[in-house]
């Protein structure tokens, strides 16, 4: 695990939920105009930012947010309900159950199948009745005060591209074809480079060594990547 100041993690994490709060609050106000890049470039920033809080409940799941434990669960958890209301008491053991059968029939993450099966068998996974309800709940509350196409644009359609990112580049590429793998890890890297890494996944796709050395908190991974043989266990992304 790569050594870093003990409260550099909290940081980080409340960094991005402020940034993902202050992008949410100013698309849900502003007026749309589909003829504006700048449309286009708050929703790419804001599916990223989306990224980023799951990234941040995963390392809490890790215990990498935080040293302290209540600290770090409670930004898990927040970080978890922010995403879609994804809850982390669900998502911790799944998690913990992918990487220790990692590959595997009991691994959820995992799907033989190709691109879309997988997707859908991996949202089966983690998609409950309770967050759609929550999710129904919460847009015909907020409709009666912001326009319902702010909503759909700033709020809910980056909630749905950041799935595809994460599952494209944090589970799909590095674990295709991985019960075929050669490595204990059963996991697959993209090549150095640090900035495609972190504007992908927040250096998710650097996956083998995630696996290779789980208490690395997202941010410092590019380090672990950087100790590995990178010709070894790559994919292209």
């Amino acid at each position: 695990m790569s050594k870093s100041k003990p409260h550099l993690g909290v940081i980080i994490a409340l960094a991005i939920i402020a940034l993902w709060f202050t992008c949410l609050v100013f698309g849900l106000q502003w007026t749309i105009d589909y003829r504006s890049p700048l449309l286009y470039i708050l929703i790419l920033i804001q599916t990223h930012l989306y990224t980023g809080l799951f990234i941040t409940a995963h390392d809490a799941m890790h215990g990498t947010v935080s040293k302290n434990k209540i600290v770090n669960k409670t930004l898990g958890q927040v970080t978890a309900l922010l995403f879609s209301y994804n809850f982390y008491g669900r998502l911790f053991p799944k998690h913990h159950e992918h990487h220790k059968f990692v590959a595997t029939d009991k691994d959820p993450d995992y799907h033989k199948g190709s691109f879309f099966p997988w997707y859908f068998s991996f949202l089966k996974q983690y998609i409950t009745w309770q967050q759609i309800v929550l999710m129904a709940i919460t847009f015909n509350v907020l409709k009666l005060f912001l326009p319902v196409e702010n909503l759909i644009l700033i709020w809910m359609l980056p909630g749905v591209l950041a799935t595809f990112q994460l599952f494209y580049f944090g589970t799909y590429l590095p674990h295709r074809g991985s019960h075929k793998a050669e490595n204990i890890h059963k996991s697959r890297s993209q090549k150095l480079n640090h900035l495609w890494a972190f504007l992908t996944c927040y250096f998710f796709g650097y996956h083998y060594e995630h696996h290779a050395s789980p208490g690395t908190p997202w941010w410092q991974l590019y380090k672990t990547k950087e100790e590995f043989n990178e010709k070894t266990y790559a994919f292209k992304a």
